[in-house]
């Protein structure tokens, strides 16, 4: 089973001793810095809604984007991403062979580095998939990308002996993936909470839901997607009655999420 997960546009940039990996499409993320770097500040704040300090900051981040960074310049993309999934994941407390199986069966899709794996080195940078960014490929990333993170994810599933993608992403990063590309079986769970007796998905609680179903697959080994219905962490509970083929649904009681996730 191969799990695939959105990046973070926070980022925590502590040292990491760990050994890093160079990403598939450095040459890409390379080419999309340089047409990044070309931005004034106001295109910045226009393709991204930025506010001026972070437009300045990813405007200094694009000039320092390095055709060959060193160890200082790059951290470990599972590491480095600090947003609401990757609390989920919980990434820094892996061991060793966890990290290892998670290199070989997870996956974050990245508007500017098309698909990571969790110790691919990456430098400093925010670019949302869904953002306007024209290249000679088209208007958007979903053009640039087209299908090649398809084609390479069939390929990185070949590689593991998987027929199965577990899709942990938002819809925005999943959107770059071609279906008619795409040869795996997408299992797409939802995580909803109840409150009252109405369960809704609450974007915060999803997001680290699905980090913590990825890390619940690595930790668990999982190549079966039936397995997938143990899941319980954060007080989730498989609901059959509600699933749909290849979209399980996971729902806790609202209280639950509140007091667990300490909202």
């Amino acid at each position: 089973m191969l799990v695939v997960i959105s990046p973070a546009k926070r980022l925590d940039w502590a040292e990491r001793n760990v050994e890093v990996t160079q990403p598939d499409f450095q040459d890409d993320a390379i080419r999309l810095s340089k047409t990044a770097r070309n931005l004034t500040l106001g295109d910045l704040k226009k393709l991204m809604d930025l506010s001026d300090d972070l437009a300045r900051l990813n405007r200094d981040r694009y000039r320092a984007f390095s055709d060959a960074p060193d160890a200082v310049a790059t951290r470990p993309a599972a590491l480095a991403f600090a947003g609401d999934t990757y609390q989920g994941l919980e990434a820094t407390s892996l061991d060793v062979e966890e990290m290892a199986w998670a290199q070989d069966h997870l996956r974050i899709l990245s508007g500017l580095y098309g698909i990571l794996r969790p110790l691919d080195a990456i430098q400093p940078y925010r670019l949302e998939m869904g953002s306007r960014l024209k290249t000679r490929r088209g208007k958007n990333l979903y053009d640039y990308w087209r299908d090649q993170l398809s084609k390479a994810l069939n390929a990185q599933a070949a590689g593991t002996g998987s027929d199965v993608l577990l899709n942990c992403a938002s819809q925005e990063y999943f959107g770059a993936v071609d279906p008619k590309a795409l040869k795996l079986r997408v299992i797409t769970p939802v995580f909803m909470e109840d409150k009252g007796g109405t369960p809704k998905i609450v974007s915060f609680f999803a997001k680290k839901a699905r980090g913590a179903m990825a890390r619940y697959v690595i930790q668990h080994r999982l190549s079966e997607p039936a397995s997938l219905t143990e899941f319980d962490s954060g007080g989730y509970e498989y609901r059959p009655d509600l699933s749909e083929n290849d979209k399980p649904v996971f729902i806790r009681p609202y209280q639950a999420s509140a007091s667990i996730d300490g909202s």
